[in-house]
Parts: C-alpha cells; structure tokens; sequence
C-alpha cells in the first residue's frame, strides 16, 4: 500500500508541477478538467446511479467548465457568483452535517447530484482563475489546504483525546479530534506567517492568497484565514458523510493507495471557491 501511494503521488506531481508553472494556462486547465471530470464520475457513482449517467455527469460537468471558459469567467468571474458559491457551502455544510448520515439520504438522488455537479464546477472555475492570479496565490490555498490536514493529522495523533473527551464528528469520521482541528489551524496560521515573510522580501506582482488577507486589519484577516481552515476540514467532514450514506470506503479506486479523486480534492471544493471570494470582496 505504501509502495502504491508513493507512486501515484510521484506520477500526479510530476503531471501537475510542469502544468502549474508553464507559461500558458492551458496544461493546467486541462490536466484539471481531467481529474474534475473523473471526481464528477465518481460523485455519480456515490450517489446511486449506474455507468451511464456518471459518464453524463463527468461529459456534463467538463463541457459546463469549457463553457465557462469561453465566456471569459475562468480569467474574471463576477464577484457576486463567488459571494453565491460560499453562501451555498456553509449552508449546505451546516445543515448536513446537523442532519447526519440519515439526513443526506432523505434529499431527493437527482438533487443531491445535481448540487455536487455545480460544486465541482465551481471549484474548478476557482482553481482556474487562481492560477491565473499567478503560481505564488494558487500555491498559497493548496499550501493552506495542505498544512491544514498534515498539522491536524500530527497534533491529532499526539494530542487526541487529552484536551477534549467528544471528537469532532465521531458519527462522520471518528478518527478526526478537536485537538487536530486545533493543531491544523495553528500550522496554518504558521505558514501564513512564513508565507507573508517570504512575500516581502521577494519582488513580484504575484501575491499569494495570505499576503492578500493580511494586507487588511488582523481583525479581518485572522478570521478569514481561520475560516479557510475551517472549510477544509467541512470539505472533508462532507465527503466522508456521503461516503457514509454510500456505504464506501473510497469515492473509487482510481488513485492506487489514494482512493479515488474526491477523497484527495475534497477539502478544496469548498476552500478555493472562497479563497476568490475573500479576495473579491475583501
């Protein structure tokens, strides 16, 4: 298992590092649409239905994607879609993970995919207009993303269960503790400190995403970036949750050792839809 996991991050690194600093925007977009279309394939799949309509829905949502980009919203979305977009995922996230396990399997099937669909949709739109604000505030929110989970995983493992008896969402994914949660937002808060060091001593017009929010007063700033931590722990609280009512352990196999494409992108669906919003309106 370690063998494989260690070879499919290898492989995915060295398609999507020579894509995300080339010159042209294209690598980038298109080894994305790739993967957004096989995450679409297997949000089908999660939710019941059969090979047919999860090809219809990963043909549907890559064609929606190039859609856009022909309208000109992967380089300037209006604001307002981003100010949509975040509303969207704290009301859902609040009211599913609320409601449970149970609670997902009452929405009507088609409903449920639909919404997915759209979210998949819209953290590509996002990723691909972060990549056009240049590599440094790309990186940046997947950094964020990242250190989020490797910090929650080492605080959690050392700490869990000292500070707090209850874990975080024991009926979603018992292994995640309020002392990870704790922990991923302190690493955060580290990297964006570094991250906003290195800025300042480097001349470039690409800032990244923390130099961006720490520009603003720290009483906008600190909960901004805490709440980017926050979503990415509710992007992979939600997942788990579908993959529960699914009865699955992965999303899919795609990924040897990894799982499928939605268990690794899943705390950045809801991440970097807001990463674009708290720049456009912050």
């Amino acid at each position: 298992m370690l063998k494989q996991r260690v070879i499919t991050a290898v492989v995915l690194l060295a398609m999507l590092l020579p894509a995300l600093f080339a010159v042209n925007p294209w690598p980038l977009m298109v080894l994305t649409l790739v993967l957004i279309g096989a995450g679409a394939w297997e949000w089908g799949r999660l939710n019941g239905y059969g090979a047919v309509m999860s090809w219809f829905g990963a043909g549907s949502c890559v064609l929606t994607c190039l859609l856009l980009v022909q309208a000109g919203w992967a380089v300037q979305t209006p604001p307002q879609v981003w100010l949509l977009a975040g509303a969207m995922w704290v009301l859902l996230s609040a009211w599913m993970l609320q409601r449970g396990v149970a609670g997902w399997g009452l929405w009507p099937r088609s409903l449920r995919w639909l919404a997915g669909l759209l979210f998949l949709v819209l953290a590509w739109l996002a990723l691909a207009q972060a990549h056009q604000r240049g590599v440094n505030f790309l990186l940046s929110v997947l950094v964020l993303v990242w250190a989020a989970d490797v910090f929650a995983y080492f605080f959690g493992r050392g700490l869990g269960g000292r500070w707090f008896r209850v874990k975080l969402a024991p009926s979603i994914s018992p292994g995640k503790t309020w002392e990870g949660a704790i922990g991923g937002a302190l690493g955060v808060l580290l990297v964006s400190a570094a991250w906003v060091a290195f800025d300042s001593h480097r001349s470039s017009h690409s800032l990244s995403f923390f130099s961006l929010i720490w520009s603003q007063a720290w009483y906008v700033a600190l909960p901004a970036v805490l709440f980017m931590t926050v979503m990415s722990v509710v992007g992979d609280l939600v997942e788990s949750l579908v993959k529960r009512s699914a009865g699955m352990k992965d999303s899919s196999g795609l990924l040897p050792g990894h799982g499928g494409v939605l268990d690794r992108v899943d705390a950045l669906l809801p991440t970097l839809p807001w990463a674009m919003m708290l720049v456009a309106w912050i």
